[in-house]
């Protein structure tokens, strides 16, 4: 007697068993271990944070890798199984902005209430701000541009231009790279660092941050180019396509309160 074939009673992805959460969770701490030692001037921290940061890019790609052949090949992403997916990639987006929150705050408690140690003055003395009418203007101009060409992509995307919306993405990526561009050589140009003081380290973290979330998003919208070139994505299935419009926007968004509260008004309180 055969028994029955079985069949899932739900519409949920059970995923196959995985190395690469344990393996990067160990590289990721690895990764932060290096950099306590290298910032305490220990040997080989160096070398350790630098080999916990490339296993880390390397698991979280084959990790990756795997998410995109489920849904991609193997069809195992369901309508649940995608807002799922959205609902974890908004969830990620509120931890981010929690953290930008955290750095604002930080900005707002030394400029709103200077202490006599910087001269009771914001900037503190001896800072020579940066112009905001200058790169940062020019970076906003970007930015926001690339915010443009990104939703033109994504509404060709849904109306099923493809070649529209592949354009729309190579543009939002050069726009991106600009972007990258000019801050560097904001930085290198800069009177200050990040060991003047409060508004040295308010300010560097808060820009610096911005800035590893731009190249972070930059090689998000490179994967979703390369899918959409692929012809992963179409006008109803595209989760990872939506997931690096998310993040991008985001990265907007938190550009412009950067450059009206730490460049603007910041620039004298």
């Amino acid at each position: 007697m055969f028994s029955p074939i079985k069949t899932s009673q739900h519409s949920f992805h059970i995923v196959d068993a995985s190395p690469w959460p344990i393996v990067t969770a160990f590289s990721a701490f690895f990764m932060l271990f290096g950099m306590v030692l290298y910032m305490h001037s220990f040997a080989l921290g160096f070398q350790l944070v630098s080999l916990g940061f490339l296993a880390t890019i390397l698991n979280a790609s084959f990790w990756w890798r795997d998410i995109v052949r489920e849904s991609t090949f193997e069809g195992l992403h369901s309508v649940q199984v995608q807002n799922g997916l959205r609902f974890g990639m908004i969830l990620f987006i509120v931890s981010e902005v929690m953290l930008f929150f955290a750095f604002f705050w930080a900005f707002f408690h030394a400029s709103l209430n200077p202490v006599p140690e910087i001269g009771c003055v914001w900037p503190p003395k001896g800072i020579q701000a940066i112009n905001p009418w200058l790169i940062p203007l020019l970076n906003t101009a970007l930015l926001l541009t690339s915010g443009a060409s990104l939703t033109w992509s994504h509404a060709a995307l849904l109306g099923g231009y493809k070649l529209e919306a592949i354009t729309g993405l190579v543009l939002t990526i050069i726009l991106a790279i600009l972007f990258t561009g000019f801050q560097v050589y904001e930085y290198r140009n800069a009177e200050f660092n990040i060991n003047d003081g409060v508004y040295g380290s308010t300010f560097y973290m808060l820009t610096g941050l911005h800035g590893f979330h731009v190249i972070v998003g930059t090689l998000f919208l490179i994967v979703a180019l390369y899918r959409a070139m692929q012809h992963h994505y179409t006008s109803q299935v595209h989760v990872g396509y939506e997931s690096s419009a998310w993040y991008w926007h985001f990265v907007d968004v938190v550009w412009i309160f950067l450059f009206l509260v730490v460049y603007t008004w910041g620039e004298g309180v």
